[in-house]
């Protein structure tokens, strides 16, 4: 064991776990922060992608001795109250069906969206064709992506 100083969601955090324990676990267990889902356990499915300095990563491949020293952002600290934008668009355009992947989606769309504020829909299909729904919600997926590049 050993003791990491992280910064989630604006607030400092120190945690004694394994240095090779994905910070998936660190989020979960240790934080009590749930929004962030497993899914495959091997960084394919996206369900448990968070921000990393601003940038989507697979929690569960992410070992926490990666993750300190930088601000990692959870689908909590994306806003407090549900109004980012791609937040409003996830509801504007009734996305999930049984929502286990909306996170893993929502935070991958923000990361995206922070980079290209004017997508076009192959752009959007590439961005988000390491996510998986299960649902097949994609076109849905795809015009709230569409729709909050205009509020971003």
């Amino acid at each position: 064991m050993a003791q990491f100083n992280l910064t989630v969601n604006g607030q400092s955090h120190q945690v004694d776990v394994d240095a090779d324990t994905p910070i998936l676990w660190v989020l979960r267990d240790t934080l009590k922060l749930v929004g962030t889902k497993y899914g495959c356990g091997i960084a394919q499915c996206g369900a448990c992608t968070i921000h990393v300095d601003g940038k989507a990563a697979r929690s569960c491949s992410l070992p926490i001795g990666a993750a300190e020293g930088k601000k990692i952002t959870t689908i909590e600290g994306l806003s407090e109250d549900g109004s980012h934008p791609v937040q409003q668009a996830w509801i504007k355009h009734d996305v999930p069906q049984c929502g286990y992947c909306q996170a893993g989606q929502i935070m991958t769309a923000s990361a995206f969206l922070a980079e290209n504020k004017n997508p076009t829909d192959s752009e959007i299909v590439e961005a988000m064709n390491g996510n998986i729904c299960r649902c097949g919600t994609y076109t849905r997926i795809k015009a709230a992506v569409k729709s909050a590049a205009e509020n971003v």
